[in-house]
């Protein structure tokens, strides 16, 4: 089999692999377009982490290659600096500087001056973790206790409103932890990223759909009451079942204005031992922070007649193969799978160790809360229907 020649990607064909890969499309799909293997791309895409580069400029006052046609054909006519520098409007310093650091007024020439100045201001901007070690370590720490990046600069913006020194945006956090060459954050902390992988990935590769199957008499989420739309009051919570390998799974549990998590643990997928074990949970909160259930259309649910007799709760369901009708729950198990990742048996963990994870995501600060925690919300909830 011939080998088949290097590729030296052009930018345009660079900018065309950024623009796919942020659509969303994998490795292979984009290294077909050029007729490659998709390692390949991998090179190019891996080495910012999978994180797009900023698009190089140069700078206003920086000498443009006009101009360095200039003094070069000024050089070979035998002007002196001086009237170069007269003639381009520049100081007599920076038309000496160029022709000294490009090979003096013998070997200049102006395309080789111009890219040699090109390459030699590709110098990236030291990272603002990397200058502020105090900073670094403190994102650490809460990357540590599976806070996200977002959840960490928007806590460390509420808790030093007035020290831009202790403050970093969440996208800084994602570049430092993904292009290591920052030497801010230890590669290691990637594995408390939700989704631990090498590369950032664009929202739009994956998307989950939710057609479980078919259940009868569903009351539908376009039935709900206005006041559970807007998410104005408590009470009204999203579900789902988390699963795990062998035929395992995890009731989730997230009320819509507090963001609240309960995690239930049940033994089988079956409606009978679903229903049984949300009927149990139910009685632990109060009346009025449990009014409605939002769910899926998963057979799981099919007795929920049963539930809705046995707690007074009404169930709404979601329409088919639209999970974003339920984006609290559906957020909420994305980051679980920090916790429990695809593929592990998840029936070995007991009520107590569910209840634990559960309390580590309620202690996170959201952005939708402004920053508040879920459990700070709940707590004000219970204290006003109390």
């Amino acid at each position: 089999m011939k080998r088949r020649t290097r590729i030296r990607y052009t930018d345009s064909q660079k900018g065309l692999m950024w623009d796919r890969w942020q659509k969303g499309e994998s490795l292979h799909q984009i290294a077909k377009l050029f007729d490659r293997n998709h390692t390949s791309v991998r090179g190019i895409i891996a080495a910012t982490g999978g994180i797009r580069p900023a698009s190089r400029r140069r700078a206003a006052r920086a000498l443009s290659l006009v101009e360095r046609e200039h003094i070069s054909r000024s050089l070979v006519a035998g002007a002196s600096i001086r009237s170069i520098a007269e003639g381009l409007g520049r100081a007599p310093s920076t038309i000496s500087r160029e022709i000294a650091r490009n090979g003096g007024a013998e070997h200049y020439r102006a395309s080789n001056a111009d890219q040699a100045a090109w390459e030699r201001a590709h110098r990236p901007k030291t990272c603002k973790l990397a200058l502020h070690p105090a900073l670094a370590k403190r994102v650490a720490e809460k990357l540590q206790q599976q806070w996200s990046p977002q959840q960490i600069a928007g806590w460390l913006m509420r808790t030093f409103p007035d020290d831009a020194t202790c403050q970093v945006s969440h996208e800084t956090i994602y570049r430092t932890l993904f292009i290591q060459s920052r030497g801010a954050l230890k590669k290691e902390l990637l594995a408390h990223l939700r989704r631990t992988r090498a590369m950032r990935r664009s929202r739009h590769h994956t998307q989950k759909t939710a057609d479980h199957g078919r259940i009868c008499d569903t009351v539908s989420i376009r039935e709900r009451p206005a006041e559970v739309e807007d998410r104005a009051v408590p009470g009204h919570w999203e579900g789902d079942l988390l699963f795990g390998s062998s035929n395992s799974q995890i009731a989730t549990l997230v009320e819509r204005s507090t963001r609240y998590v309960m995690l239930v643990r049940v033994g089988s997928k079956d409606t009978k031992t679903v229903i049984d074990a949300l009927i149990k949970h139910s009685r632990q909160l109060p009346a009025q922070l449990y009014q409605s259930l939002t769910w899926d259309r998963g057979k799981e649910l099919a007795d929920h007649r049963r539930f809705t007799l046995a707690t007074d709760i009404q169930v709404y369901f979601c329409d088919p193969q639209s999970p974003w009708q339920r984006g609290s729950n559906e957020n909420t198990n994305g980051l679980l799978r920090q916790y429990f990742p695809k593929g592990i048996d998840v029936s070995g963990f007991t009520q107590t160790q569910l209840d634990r994870v559960a309390r580590q995501l309620n202690e996170r600060p959201r952005k939708t809360l402004k920053f508040e925690t879920p459990t700070e919300r709940y707590r004000q909830a219970v204290a006003l229907t109390g």
